[in-house]
């Protein structure tokens, strides 16, 4: 058999790693000229426009050496995104070897520590690369020292690439062969195999992407899915090279994928393993968890005809994205509508960006809101956690006894002139401050802990706009805490409107509830009766603002006489307004929705 490297790429986002990607599939001559376009591996319309990567991808080639050997890379790409994290860390787990890529104009980011760190808790073997060394901005000696500082190699252990120009990839290549070791070759043990990505075909089902740690996979196998018990029979294997390549079997060390009529992503969940029905192993890959979303959000047709494509688009989404769930909801202001959850805000950006172009459905969509845990007020009965992710489902104020919120640590990078607005927008949105670490060349890495609903707003773009675009940030979940959080209502014409309803900390509530008032009073049109807007918490009424109505001059027609002519006519008006405002409903236009959306803090 010949060698097999099997390694992924990790970094930032748009440090250059698809790219490089590119020149390793025209080096190894796994795809034609005639073939070939910028970002192969990134085969979404999305991906390709942001040069972003969403989805994993994996793509066997064969590296014919300087000598004449032939070495086999299995390159595993990942996301660099910190919503799919996890799909990073089953990625990571398919390895042996990791190229750790930094761009050399922008240095080391919070996503590529984050990432860096997922893969020393794999015991991957590292190998720093410098990428985009072309560049006329390229501060080479200042980025390896970065490095250097960050991973404790050397200074000669750091590869200089450039991935638009192709210089330094050959090199790069023969590293890899050297440095990253062969994988295990356990063939006579038990058959299991790490499902590190899937994807759903219309035809087949589910495409099973796996590393096959421990023993041989073969054609017609009956295979057994460890987490979720579901058994199937493997009727095509193969190699991921550009196109799908059929084989017999899959050994030890071997990276490819398994067809076997598998009718939902959910029997096939990534991080699970794969063993023999005839001679199962004994324990699963360790490391398999549920993934469960974080940010949860009303999805809703403009125009209500389209519910039904509405739910059609999103079982089509959930098809090539487990990750996505839903289910259906009703609101008195949006009519019917989907509840989703999503990993992140990128995710869900994403899934509203697919609707709109794959589907060309136009949706509102509500406040994101995280998931908290209450603890209601009953007397003689144990504690009982009830799960929210909706601001409409949160019980009235006075039958609650605690409400839990999910709390993050939050790791930012930036240069050292803007600490200043980056802390104090942490201590605005809550924070609590937890290290500040200065690194080379005037960059400083500062940890915060912050409640999750407060980063799921506009947090990113804040930072962004506070640090000029050059901070980067990335966190992970800690757990759940004790906060002092309400439900504050908006009211119009004093009835509730349940999809603009948010839960918020007391302290906001008010401040919160008055820009609210003066944001909808400026949007809401005028009605033929005055149209009161309130905030609310419980029964108390925290903010008001009044839309005044559309009046018909009625004393218009009165020249001079008698002052009480006019008062009469006024009345008369006076009570067929009263009269309307009983029967009236207040038309609410979508753009009141989406500014609730884009509410800033310095509005």
């Amino acid at each position: 058999m010949k060698e097999i490297r099997n390694f992924c790429i990790i970094a930032h986002i748009d440090h250059g790693k698809s790219t490089l990607a590119d020149r390793l599939l025209e080096r190894t001559g796994s795809i034609s000229e005639r073939e070939f376009h910028d970002q192969m591996l990134d085969d979404m319309d999305l991906e390709q426009e942001r040069g972003i990567t969403i989805k994993s991808h994996a793509i066997k080639m064969i590296y014919e050496r300087p000598s004449g050997d032939e070495v086999i890379f299995n390159l595993i790409d990942t996301p660099g995104h910190v919503d799919f994290s996890y799909e990073v860390s089953r990625a990571l787990k398919a390895c042996e070897g990791a190229l750790l890529v930094v761009d050399a104009a922008q240095g080391v980011e919070a996503q590529t520590i984050s990432n860096l760190y997922q893969a020393l808790e794999q015991d991957l073997e590292i190998i720093p690369v410098l990428n985009k060394i072309d560049l006329p901005g390229a501060d080479v000696e200042g980025v390896a020292q970065q490095l250097i500082d960050l991973i404790g190699c050397d200074f000669e252990d750091i590869l200089q690439v450039s991935g638009k120009t192709g210089e330094g990839v050959e090199h790069m290549m023969e590293e890899v062969v050297k440095r990253v070791p062969a994988p295990g070759r356990d063939a006579d043990k038990p058959l299991r195999a790490l499902i590190f990505d899937s994807k759903f075909n219309t035809y087949r089902g589910s495409v099973v992407y796996v590393r096959v740690m421990e023993g041989t996979l073969e054609k017609g196998q009956g295979i057994l899915f460890m987490q979720t018990g579901k058994k199937y029979e493997a009727d095509e294997l193969g190699y991921l090279q550009m196109k799908q390549v059929p084989t017999e079997s899959l050994e030890a060390g071997e990276v490819g994928y398994v067809i076997g009529g598998v009718k939902s992503l959910e029997d096939a969940r990534v991080g699970d393993t794969i063993t023999s029905v005839d001679n199962p192993a004994e324990k699963p890959i360790p490391g398999y968890k549920e993934v469960k979303p974080m940010v949860f959000s009303g999805l809703y047709p403009t125009d209500t005809d389209e519910f039904d494509e509405l739910r059609t688009a999103l079982e089509r989404l959930q098809l090539n994205d487990a990750s996505l769930t839903y289910q259906p909801e009703t609101s008195k202001a949006l009519g019917f509508g989907f509840r989703a959850g999503f990993l992140g805000l990128l995710h869900m950006e994403i899934i509203q960006e697919r609707l709109d172009r794959e589907f060309d459905i136009d949706i509102i969509t509500t406040v994101p809101n995280v998931e908290y845990e209450v603890v209601m007020k009953e007397p003689g009965k144990e504690r009982e956690k009830l799960v929210v992710d909706n601001p409409s489902e949160m019980p009235e104020v006075g039958l609650i006894e605690e409400v839990y919120e999910p709390f993050i640590k939050a790791t930012i990078l930036t240069p050292a002139e803007y600490i200043g607005p980056i802390m104090e927008l942490c201590e605005n949105r809550r924070g609590e401050f937890v290290t500040q670490l200065h690194m080379q060349s005037n960059r400083v890495e500062i940890q915060y802990e912050l409640p999750l609903a407060e980063v799921v707003f506009d947090f990113y773009d804040q930072l962004k706009s506070g640090s000029r675009g050059f901070a980067t940030f990335d966190y992970d979940f800690i757990e759940y805490r004790a906060s002092d959080l309400v439900r504050l209502d908006i009211l119009l014409n004093e009835e509730p409107v349940d999809a603009l309803s948010s839960i918020v900390h007391r302290d906001k509530a008010y401040a919160l509830g008055r820009k609210l008032c003066k944001k909808l009073k400026d949007l809401i049109p005028q009605h033929q009766f005055q149209v009161p807007i309130q905030a609310a918490i419980g029964k108390d009424v925290i903010a008001r603002e009044t839309k005044k109505a559309l009046r018909k001059d009625v004393t218009a027609k009165c020249y001079g006489g008698d002052v009480s002519r006019k008062r009469k006519l006024l009345e008369k008006q006076k009570e067929g307004k009263k009269r309307m405002k009983q029967v009236g409903t207040v038309d609410i236009p979508q753009e009141a929705f989406l500014a609730v959306l884009s509410m800033d803090d310095d509005d």
